[in-house]
């Protein structure tokens, strides 16, 4: 593959000397707005190497080919969805927190100063360091070839599992790393593989940080979920639904978030044109091949018209076979891009599976809820209509009182009639009985009729 030179850091027209830093990370310097649009950029390239540059959107836009309704996508004040978008000259992604433009040959970074991007700074920087010495290394093997079918990839990755690495491909695994005395990488293909290309490798570390980054979340949500929806279904309380509402809301905006990252792979996965526009590196060395061919077309201007025509068509025919065949690589060289995306798409699907899991369980456990309310409430509405059965029967010994209250005569009332204690206990334990006997019969009447249980 043909690189193009590297600008050491302090020839770049573009980057401003960040001031010196004892840390031994990416130095973050403390810069200032000097004017509208003008936004601070850290800048890694393929070696490695970190600066941070002021610079506006136009001179990012010259820089990198793109207009300005893409690094619209990057602007941290507006609200875009997760995007990964192929250009001529530059892949623009936005991903979760990661919001970068990847060229053939460096990276730049929006939001650099973040904490949460610094992880992503140092094991961006670390595959781009390795990437380069992998590169060296093959070119010291003299291996130039074009063809990048194959990805170096390190045996020991931070914070990632093997059974949960997304790059651990079959194919990529024959390729191997040594240590020279000095401590310096050499990395040796034992197949005669290539590494993947500048661009993917950092494509892929984007893809893994933001895939990591919403599993974390998934998980941790996860791990409070479960015991909150235990203690509410053990114990109904206002506490207990407000933390279960919140986990809920949490839930909801995590889902959203990756399956718009899940959608967007899918969406590069299904169409083969947008993958071809992710190969940078290629792009770069056929318009290099081009522009060489065009230059010696020119070269040719004193030789004899017919001969001059005739080596014209003959180097035309040259460079649209050599054209129609890169287009065919970049055909076939698709599925090696394909295998990276379904890899990360793999991951990112099965985080939604994670958490369409845990919607379930939240759902249910909602279902068992209001089945509990429904339960108390209908026994609520038992009692009330037994309270009200009995307020009714009442109600009639209370006209039995009022009947006796009332100043009429009656032979019960006659002097000469025997009056006294006897009369009034048999009154009222009639009155009593006749209550209870009619409220047992309007009790068993609504049983009878399935109001009551």
């Amino acid at each position: 593959m043909t690189s193009r030179p590297q600008t050491p850091p302090h020839h770049d027209p573009m980057a401003r000397p960040a001031p010196a830093t004892t840390s031994s990370t990416v130095p973050f310097p403390s810069t200032r707005k000097k004017g509208t649009g003008v936004r601070p950029w850290l800048l890694l390239d393929s070696t490695g190497q970190a600066q941070v540059v002021e610079v506006g959107k136009h001179a990012i836009m010259r820089r990198t080919g793109l207009p300005a309704r893409d690094l619209r996508i990057l602007d941290p004040l507006l609200s875009y969805p997760s995007t990964v978008l192929g250009r001529e000259k530059a892949i623009v992604i936005n991903l979760e927190h990661i919001k970068a433009i990847i060229t053939a040959q460096e990276v730049l970074l929006l939001n650099s100063r973040d904490p949460s991007v610094t992880p992503f700074v140092e094991e961006l920087q670390r595959r781009l360091i390795f990437h380069y010495h992998a590169t060296k290394a093959q070119e010291g093997n003299g291996d130039h070839s074009k063809a990048t079918p194959c990805h170096v990839e390190e045996p020991d990755f931070k914070g990632s599992s093997p059974e949960k690495s997304p790059v651990g491909f079959s194919h990529y695994e024959d390729c191997n790393e040594g240590i020279k005395a000095e401590g310096k990488q050499d990395f040796e293909n034992r197949d005669g593989s290539k590494v993947l290309p500048f661009e993917f490798v950092a494509l892929e570390a984007c893809l893994e940080a933001a895939c990591s980054c919403l599993e974390s979340e998934a998980k941790t949500l996860e791990q409070e979920a479960h015991p909150a929806l235990d203690k509410l279904t053990s114990k109904i309380s206002t506490l207990n639904l407000e933390r279960v509402r919140q986990i809920k809301s949490r839930l909801v905006a995590i889902t959203g978030r990756v399956q718009k990252v899940r959608d967007e792979l899918e969406h590069l996965l299904d169409d083969d044109e947008d993958m071809v526009e992710l190969y940078l590196t290629e792009k770069l060395v056929q318009q290099q091949l081009e522009d060489s061919s065009t230059s010696s077309l020119n070269e040719g201007n004193d030789m004899d018209d017919d001969e001059l025509q005739a080596d014209s068509d003959d180097r035309y025919s040259h460079t649209h076979t050599s054209t129609t065949r890169s287009a065919i690589s970049k055909h076939l060289n698709v599925e090696e891009l394909e295998m990276l995306l379904e890899a990360y798409f793999v991951q990112i699907d099965g985080t939604l599976n994670e958490l369409s899991t845990l919607r379930e369980y939240v759902d249910d456990t909602e279902d068992y809820i209001n089945i509990m309310l429904d339960d108390k409430q209908n026994h609520l509405l038992q009692m009330g209509v037994m309270l009200t059965t009995a307020t009714l029967v009442v109600s009639c010994f209370v006209v039995v009182v009022g009947i006796f209250g009332m100043n009429i005569k009656i032979a019960l009332f006659k002097e000469d009639v025997q009056t006294g204690m006897p009369k009034f206990l048999w009154t009222l334990a009639g009155g009593t009985s006749g209550v209870i006997f009619l409220y047992v019969i309007a009790i068993a009447w609504c049983k009878h009729k399935r109001l009551l249980e």
